[in-house]
C-alpha cells in the first residue's frame, strides 16, 4: 500500500485489523474481545439513543485500551432509523473521544461537516456505501470508491451481499484495483463468511467481526476471527 494510514497505534496493512464491531447490548462482550485489534461501536444500535448515552458506552470502551471507530449508520444503510439531526448529534458527541469514525458515502452533508472536524482533531474517516440485495458491478463500486475519495475520505469501505462466487470476484477486483491508497471491502450474506478472509488476502485493509450479536450479516464471531487471522496471515 502506498499510503500509510493507521487507526490511532494500530498501523494498517499487511495483517488485516480485526473489528469487533457492537451496538449498546454488545458493550460488555466489545470491551472484552480479546484478539480484536480495534472496536466499532454502532451509535444506531442503542434503543434509545443519545449523546451522554454514546459518551458513556465509549468510556467504558476506553478501558480496553483498544482505537475505537464510531458509527451512526443510516437507515437507508442497514442502520436503524433516527432523525438525521439527533445522528449529527451522535458523531459530533463521539468524534473528540474516538479514533475514527465511518459515515456514508451516500450523506454528502454529515461526510463533508465531520470531514471537517476530524482533520483538524486528526481522527481517521471512513467513507462507506452498502448494498444488501446485490453486488454492484466492479465499475459501479469504484466510482463509489472515487466519490470518497473525492469527499476526502482516509479509507474507502465497500460491503455487498455476496451469493455467488461471481460477486466474491467482483470484490476481489475491486480491492486488487483500489488497494494502492487503501479499502475496504466486505462480502454479507451467504459468502460473507469467506469474504472476511478472502478479501483481505488481495488487500482489504479491514476485516469484522461479531463481539455480541453481529451488526451485518456475514460476520464471524470475533473469536472464530482471530483464530482465522493468526493462521492465514502470519507475522
Amino acid at each position: 500500500m502506498a499510503r500509510e494510514l493507521s487507526i490511532a497505534a494500530v498501523r494498517l496493512g499487511g495483517r488485516p485489523a480485526i473489528v469487533a464491531a457492537g451496538g449498546e447490548q454488545d458493550v460488555a462482550a466489545l470491551a472484552a474481545a480479546n484478539g480484536a485489534n480495534v472496536t466499532e461501536l454502532r451509535g444506531d444500535l442503542f434503543e434509545q439513543p443519545t449523546a451522554d448515552g454514546i459518551v458513556a458506552a465509549i468510556e467504558r470502551l476506553r478501558a480496553a485500551g483498544r482505537p475505537i471507530i464510531f458509527t451512526a449508520r443510516a437507515a437507508a444503510e442497514g442502520g436503524r432509523a433516527m432523525p438525521e439531526e439527533l445522528r449529527g448529534e451522535l458523531y459530533r458527541a463521539a468524534l473528540p473521544l474516538v479514533d475514527a469514525i465511518d459515515v456514508e458515502i451516500a450523506s454528502v452533508a454529515l461526510a463533508e461537516e465531520l470531514i471537517a472536524r476530524a482533520r483538524p482533531a486528526n481522527r481517521l474517516v471512513i467513507l462507506s456505501a452498502h448494498d444488501f440485495t446485490a453486488t454492484p458491478s466492479r465499475e459501479a463500486l469504484l466510482a463509489s470508491v472515487d466519490r470518497a475519495r473525492a469527499l476526502g475520505a482516509d479509507l474507502p469501505k465497500l460491503a455487498t451481499h455476496a451469493a455467488t462466487p461471481d460477486d466474491l470476484r467482483i470484490l476481489l477486483d475491486v480491492t486488487l484495483a483500489a488497494r494502492a491508497d487503501g479499502i475496504v471491502t466486505l462480502g454479507m450474506g451467504p459468502l460473507g463468511p469467506l469474504s472476511r478472509i478472502v478479501l483481505p488476502a488481495a488487500g482489504s485493509l479491514l476485516t469484522y467481526g461479531a463481539a455480541g450479536r453481529g451488526t451485518a450479516p456475514g460476520q464471524l464471531p470475533v473469536a472464530e476471527l482471530v483464530t482465522l487471522v493468526a493462521r492465514l496471515f502470519p507475522s
